[in-house]
C-alpha cells in the first residue's frame, strides 16, 4: 500500500484538514491517508485538549471515508512526537508498504528545525500540499540527499484550528467548519470553553 502519514495536533482536526489530505490522495495516488495526532508536539504549545479527545474527534472526521483512518502511533509513544521516530516505527513494522510525508506549505520551511531532518528526507518522500496565504512555489530539498518534495496543488479552506478554538471560546457555531460529529463532540465535551 501507499500510505501518506498527515501529523498534527488536530486541535481540532477541520475541514481544511480533510480537504488536503483528500488532495494528496487523489494527486499522489495514495491508497490510505493516515491521520497522527501528535501527543506532545515539539514546535508549539500543549494542546488545548487532551489526547483522548484529539484522538476521538479524529476518528469521528475520518469515519466516513474509507480511505482515510485515524492512527494513534504517536499517542501511545512517551515524550515529545517526532517524526522521525513514528516513521522509523513504521517503516520496520510495514516493510511492505511505501510511506508519503503529508505537510502543509507551512510547515515545509520548518523541516530543518525538526528531529534529524536529513535522515527523515532520506526515508520518505514528501508531499506539500498548499494552503491558502501561502507560496505555492515548487518545494526544493533542504539537504543534499533529500528524497523530493512534491506539491500538490488544489482547493484549500482557509481554516485555522486556532481560529475554529476562538469561535468556541466565544460560545459561537463552529458547524461548517468541521465535520458535523466534531462540532457535536465539542460541544457535548464542553472543548475549548
Amino acid at each position: 500500500m501507499r500510505i501518506g502519514l498527515y501529523g498534527g495536533t488536530f486541535d481540532p482536526i477541520h475541514l481544511g484538514h480533510l480537504r488536503a489530505a483528500e488532495n494528496a490522495r487523489e494527486e499522489l495516488s495514495l491508497d490510505l491517508v493516515a491521520f497522527l495526532p501528535a501527543a506532545v508536539p515539539p514546535h508549539r504549545g500543549a494542546p488545548l485538549s487532551l489526547a483522548s479527545d484529539r484522538l476521538a474527534m479524529v476518528r469521528l472526521a475520518t469515519l466516513p471515508y474509507a480511505e482515510f483512518e485515524a492512527w494513534d502511533h504517536e499517542l501511545r509513544r512517551e515524550g515529545p512526537s517526532y517524526t522521525i521516530e513514528t516513521v522509523e516505527t513504521l517503516l520496520l513494522a510495514q516493510p511492505a508498504d511505501s510511506f508519503v510525508l503529508v505537510v502543509g506549505a507551512d510547515t515545509w520551511p520548518e523541516i530543518p528545525t525538526w528531529r534529524e531532518p536529513e535522515r527523515l528526507l532520506a526515508l520518505v518522500e514528501v508531499a506539500v500540499v498548499d494552503r491558502p496565504g501561502y507560496a505555492s512555489a515548487p518545494p526544493k530539498p533542504p539537504f543534499p540527499g533529500a528524497r523530493g518534495a512534491r506539491r500538490v496543488g488544489g482547493p484549500g479552506l482557509p481554516l485555522s484550528a486556532s481560529a475554529i478554538r476562538e469561535h468556541a471560546r466565544c460560545r459561537r457555531s463552529v458547524r461548517f467548519l468541521v465535520p458535523d460529529a466534531v462540532a457535536d463532540y465539542i460541544g457535548k465535551r464542553g472543548l475549548y470553553r
